[in-house]
């Protein structure tokens, strides 16, 4: 509630009780704090610099957590906020005790970092935590610095130089990241730095795991292939209003741009039926799910989603079933149902 104006007096009140609070009730106000952020862009850094006062306090790691999982969507949300909200995870990370949130804000400033105006001042920062920390953050470290490599050509020399002194590293995990890295940048080719250091593999690692343990113990005198393994099943993108929507005020206003976009979703399914013959007696489609259901893992070698179409006397399942091998190509896929009580199957039909 409230206006942008009166944001840094809201801020003030905040900050008086604040310290009177339990974590759990804090958590509560960084959320609070977030959604007003996301609604006043323009005071991002009155809000964020009250969340890196806070992360300077005392609290445990789901307080810290929530401070830090805010200042990211922030990040990602506002362009305007990439450079201040950088600059404030940086500094937390100077003084973190939790392994588990350096090493996501390492990946975020690995991915972040390069492409904003002046990459080189987190460069300290990055490798601040390669002298001073565990293992685990020392291994997200150096694969930060190896994006830094990759993106910026003329930071190269600096972290070839750096990435170097982890060669010797006690931890075997820091070591491998070192060598392998090493020896990409030292190709300087920009095929080579997307393909294995800013993409990444684009696999499951659950299904890796499976595939690298049934090799193992199935000993052959072919190489692994890295095609067997299921790629990582991408999320269906949500639809989002169009760039002239309004928002939806605070109170009853607020859910419209959902129901644009569950309208627009209602009307691509509606499209997509009334092309099918076979429906055309069913008459007008009623309601449709709003988000397919999945059916299947997300590490299996093809998954399967569901979607329920609602007519006046007839049910509609819709299965959309997609293979993850880049080895195999799925063909005559059969969908067989058991209907529960009071229902029948009437007919199957399959994709035109």
């Amino acid at each position: 509630t409230g206006s942008e104006s009166s944001v840094d007096r809201l801020m003030k009140q905040i900050s008086t009780f604040m310290s009177e609070i339990s974590d759990e009730f804090k958590i509560v106000v960084v959320e609070a704090i977030r959604s007003l952020c996301i609604k006043f862009p323009r005071k991002h850094g009155v809000m964020m610099s009250f969340l890196a006062s806070m992360l300077r306090e005392e609290g445990g790691h789901d307080y810290k957590k929530a401070i830090v999982d805010t200042l990211i969507h922030i990040v990602e949300e506002i362009p305007e906020a990439k450079e201040i909200g950088l600059s404030h995870l940086c500094e937390f990370i100077e003084d973190c005790e939790h392994t588990s949130l350096a090493t996501r804000i390492l990946h975020l400033l690995g991915r972040e970092g390069p492409r904003t105006p002046q990459p080189s001042k987190y460069i300290r920062y990055i490798y601040n935590r390669v002298i001073l920390e565990n293992s685990p953050v020392r291994a997200a470290a150096v694969t930060a610095l190896a994006k830094f490599g990759a993106h910026c050509e003329e930071l190269l020399p600096s972290i070839l130089v750096l990435l170097q002194r982890s060669l010797l590293d006690v931890d075997d995990e820091v070591r491998d990241r070192a060598t392998f890295y090493l020896n990409i940048l030292q190709e300087q080719q920009k095929a080579l730095n997307s393909a294995y250091i800013l993409n990444g593999l684009q696999v499951s690692i659950v299904g890796l795991e499976r595939a690298l343990h049934s090799y193992t113990m199935e000993p052959s005198d072919k190489p692994f292939d890295m095609k067997t393994v299921p790629i990582v099943a991408q999320p269906m993108a949500e639809q989002k209003p169009a760039a002239g929507a309004i928002p939806g005020e605070a109170g009853g206003g607020g859910s419209r741009p959902a129901e644009k976009v569950a309208a627009s979703r209602q009307d691509v399914y509606a499209e997509q039926l009334a092309a099918i013959p076979e429906f055309s007696t069913l008459g007008p489609l009623f309601k449709s799910s709003n988000l397919p259901v999945e059916l299947t893992e997300s590490e299996t070698e093809y998954m399967v989603h569901c979607v329920k179409h609602m007519f006046q006397n007839y049910i509609v399942l819709q299965f959309d079933c997609t293979n993850t091998l880049n080895d195999q190509q799925l063909e005559k896929v059969i969908v067989q149902m058991e209907p529960s009580e009071g229902f029948e199957v009437v007919s199957y039909i399959p994709a035109p």
